[in-house]
């Protein structure tokens, strides 16, 4: 049996996707001296291929323009000028607007862009790369235990890694988190939601819609061109209908929800279902462990906030560990991560709950409850101080943020 190979790092960070690599970013823009290492499950080089597209909220994008990796994905990007949000069924021949929202947090700077999932990798890669970020691509940790002073890891090609902090940021189903032994609370909704890309006749001018069904919401998000990303709930069995037809009956279906505001309809490339449910890690922390991402918490998209509070895990997990090694501390002791755990915690809970009240509030058909929240958007509508809030809210400005959130230095 060949040798295994002993390395030192002094985080490793198990998570390729855009968390652990903006985490590694932060860290390693801060303290140069502090050595990064990214573990990276996915096949070499899949990101450079994926379709999808995310929701980037005004706070990520300040965080990732203080960490040069927004400017270059700017131009391919697409910000959404306004919102506006509808209650109505597939059959209404008119959908009422119950609420707007104009789209920016203040002048010339929206509350979010529309950025695909590739453009915005591979500027994390090739700024991780520039700062001396080792990234392992093909690899995953196998296991690690807690020794005197530090952690020792294994990986899945025998390789040993010794670090001071193991950071967990690789995914609802992280395993990570499994061997840690952390716990989680979770809701399964039996619900899918649907995602796909689609090129329209006319120009969506930055405008995003979210359209609630009785299967639930219908997102229609702005992309670069005439093209918009689809999100939309349905359940199991509707899904699988869906997914199973041919590409004529899947755009007759999307015109049904979408409408014809934006003229002809095609589809702009291969759609995807995923399950929807709500998880939320009993604890963030260990000592030399740390969870961040969707790896904490996984919430139903119906606000666009599951990676956004993944990138303000990032900066809240960088700023705790960047001060801590400027004061000379152990960055992996637990009274230093359990700052991080205070900071994050109520935030992801919150967010949590409120995600599936409005789930299971918009989700449904029940005449009562369609009039009762209909006139509750209408009452926002004409509100416009808490209007500002939910402005605030969806940018990710929250009160007492960390500093990379605000366009600042760590």
């Amino acid at each position: 049996m060949a040798d295994r190979t002993e390395n030192h790092s002094d985080i490793v960070i198990a998570g390729g996707a855009y968390v652990g690599l903006s985490l590694a970013v932060a860290i390693k823009s801060a303290t140069p001296q502090l050595g990064v290492t990214v573990i990276d499950a996915g096949k070499k080089g899949a990101w450079k291929n994926d379709p999808r597209a995310s929701a980037i909220a005004a706070a990520a994008i300040r965080m990732l323009n203080k960490l040069d990796c927004w400017q270059g994905v700017l131009p391919d990007s697409e910000p959404i000028r306004e919102m506006i949000i509808t209650d109505s069924r597939k059959s209404d021949p008119v959908r009422p607007v119950f609420l707007t929202f104009t789209g920016d947090v203040r002048p010339g700077e929206p509350f979010a862009y529309m950025v695909e999932n590739r453009h915005l990798n591979a500027r994390l890669h090739t700024r991780a790369a520039e700062l001396g970020v080792t990234v392992l691509e093909e690899t995953r940790v196998e296991d690690f235990s807690e020794q005197a002073g530090y952690m020792r890891i294994t990986l899945n090609n025998g390789d040993i890694y010794n670090t001071s902090l193991l950071v967990g940021a690789d995914g609802v189903r992280s395993q990570t988190r499994d061997i840690a032994g952390i716990k989680t609370m979770y809701w399964p909704y039996n619900q899918m939601g649907i995602v796909c890309t689609v090129h329209h006749e006319r120009p969506h001018n930055g405008q995003a819609i979210e359209h609630f069904l009785p299967a639930g919401p219908f997102a229609i998000l702005p992309l670069k061109g005439n093209r918009s990303l689809l999100v939309w709930n349905e359940d199991e069995g509707e899904t699988a209908r869906l997914m199973a037809a041919d590409d004529i009956v899947f755009e007759a279906e999307i015109e049904q929800r979408f409408g014809l505001h934006l003229g002809a309809l095609r589809l702009a490339g291969p759609r995807g279902a995923y399950p929807f449910g709500l998880r939320l890690a009993r604890d963030f922390v260990r000592p030399r462990f740390a969870l961040a991402g969707d790896a904490a918490h996984g919430i139903h998209p119906i606000s666009g906030q599951g990676l956004n509070l993944g990138f303000r895990d990032a900066a809240a997990l960088a700023q705790v560990v960047v001060e801590a090694a400027r004061l000379g501390l152990d960055i992996g002791a637990l009274n230093v991560l359990e700052h991080y755990q205070r900071w994050r915690r109520f935030e992801t809970v919150r967010m949590g709950v409120t995600t599936d009240i409005l789930n299971r509030m918009f989700s449904n058909d029940i005449p009562l409850l369609r009039t009762v929240r209909d006139i509750g958007l209408g009452l926002v509508d004409r509100m416009p101080r808490l209007k500002d809030y939910f402005i605030q809210e969806a940018a990710g400005l929250s009160k007492q943020p960390p500093r990379l959130l605000l366009g600042e230095a760590i």
